[in-house]
């Protein structure tokens, strides 16, 4: 089984298909995976499955493979894994197989020097005996999520070639920028008529998420007077020394370094200016819905108090929700999430269930009426020249979901989206 899933993952990482932040205006935000769906829409027909489509309203390919069971009222179910890769370099990516690892120091650039050791990452010793697929050093590997999509689309090709095998309507998709928090934000949910779903975007053999923070960014801009430091007494305010100040009002351990778990923070992701005006951008983030609109009313109430210690306000301040936590929707219908229980248990793999201190594309599509749990790719070091999968972990995220395909013909049928 998966007999392809090798050569699949090494023919999708080659592919540079880096979303950019920059370009959030744009569907998608690079070029690169506009052509990287067309040529997935294109693999995906020419492999069987139906009602292929690349829609540009949303940059998302979405594809089906029909119930072969046309008497049973099977739940119609979907898996859908990000085309796009992370801010890290990922152009002429070229993944280096080992075959059978020896459990020792992966060299992965000898001209460059660049070795993965086990001192550093000693999780490498749980893949003793596997095919390790590595970088070579110089860029990121991609397996966040082509990992996640070689799975998934294997699992097609086999149900495609195993008609006997019995299944219900299975719908998949790939989309874009992820990365950049926006892609499922825009995924037209009416055209994939499923009654829920997974995203196979986790990490390490075993991870389950059904809980995801509530997100909001605080985009705070600092108004100056810049006047020549010869003449500043009295007249300047620099912006630069206002937001050092404001940043001084963060609790320290409310911050991600300090916190874990459920514990929220806030933190200070990027911060541009002069001494005309500073742009300072903050992330807020909470697993409970109250204490993440406390956060958000407690920049507010900080940009308030600042604000009175001038002759007249100079921080202008603007919160957007990102982002909300998809177990508050999983909770009222845990079919999805029991079925993953079962489908790792079925398959031989421990849950690994932990609050998600980030988001997924199920945080979005929570909110657009799919229940959508994060199931594991199989991929490490994610985001950096020391990523790494082995093609047996990404077999195993197949079989479960193969494993999910086969339960929930025993699921009822509670609604049609």
């Amino acid at each position: 089984m998966y007999s392809t899933i090798l050569e699949r993952f090494i023919r999708y990482a080659r592919f540079n298909t880096r979303s950019n932040p920059a370009n959030k205006h744009m569907i998608p935000s690079s070029p690169e995976q506009v052509e990287f769906a067309l040529k997935l829409e294109n693999e995906l027909n020419l492999l069987g499955l139906e009602e292929v489509f690349y829609d540009e309203r949303d940059g998302f390919v979405t594809a089906k493979v029909s119930s072969n069971q046309p008497d049973e009222d099977i739940p119609a179910i979907g898996f859908m894994a990000h085309i796009d890769t992370a801010d890290f370099p990922s152009e002429n990516v070229n993944p280096q197989v080992h075959y059978n690892y020896d459990g020792k120091d992966v060299v992965l650039n000898k001209e460059l020097d660049i070795v993965m050791t086990v001192k550093e990452f000693p999780n490498l010793k749980d893949y003793v005996g596997e095919t390790l697929v590595t970088t070579d050093g110089t860029t990121l590997l991609g397996a966040d999520c082509k990992a996640g999509m070689a799975s998934i689309v294997e699992v097609m090709k086999h149900l495609i070639e195993n008609p006997e095998i019995p299944h219900g309507d299975i719908w998949v998709a790939f989309g874009p920028d992820e990365e950049i928090g926006i892609g499922a934000s825009r995924f037209i949910a009416e055209k994939w008529p499923v009654e829920f779903a997974y995203t196979v975007d986790g990490g390490r053999t075993g991870q389950l998420d059904y809980e995801t923070f509530n997100a909001a960014q605080a985009v705070l801009t600092f108004t100056g007077t810049s006047v020549h430091p010869g003449a500043a007494k009295d007249v300047m305010v620099n912006p630069l020394a206002e937001a050092a100040k404001f940043y001084q009002k963060i609790p320290a351990n409310e911050t991600p370094e300090t916190t874990s778990g459920y514990e929220g923070y806030y933190m200070l992701g990027g911060q541009t200016g002069d001494l005309n005006s500073v742009t300072a951008i903050y992330n807020i983030r909470d697993h409970d819905f109250d204490k993440f609109e406390e956060r958000k009313a407690q920049i507010k109430e900080w940009v308030d108090e600042q604000n009175a210690t001038y002759a007249y306000p100079r921080i202008s301040c603007v919160i957007t929700n990102q982002y909300a936590n998809m177990g508050n929707i999983i909770k009222n219908d845990s079919r999805s999430f029991d079925l993953a229980k079962q489908a790792y248990a079925a398959v031989g793999v421990t849950p690994r269930i932990n609050p998600m201190r980030g988001g997924t594309d199920g945080s979005h599509l929570a909110f657009k009426g799919i229940a959508t749990p994060n199931l594991f790719k199989g991929s490490e070091n994610s985001h950096g020249q020391y990523e790494f999968v082995t093609v047996e972990r990404m077999k195993l995220a197949s079989d479960v979901i193969l494993s999910i395909i086969e339960l929930v013909q025993d699921q009822p049928v509670v609604y049609h989206i």
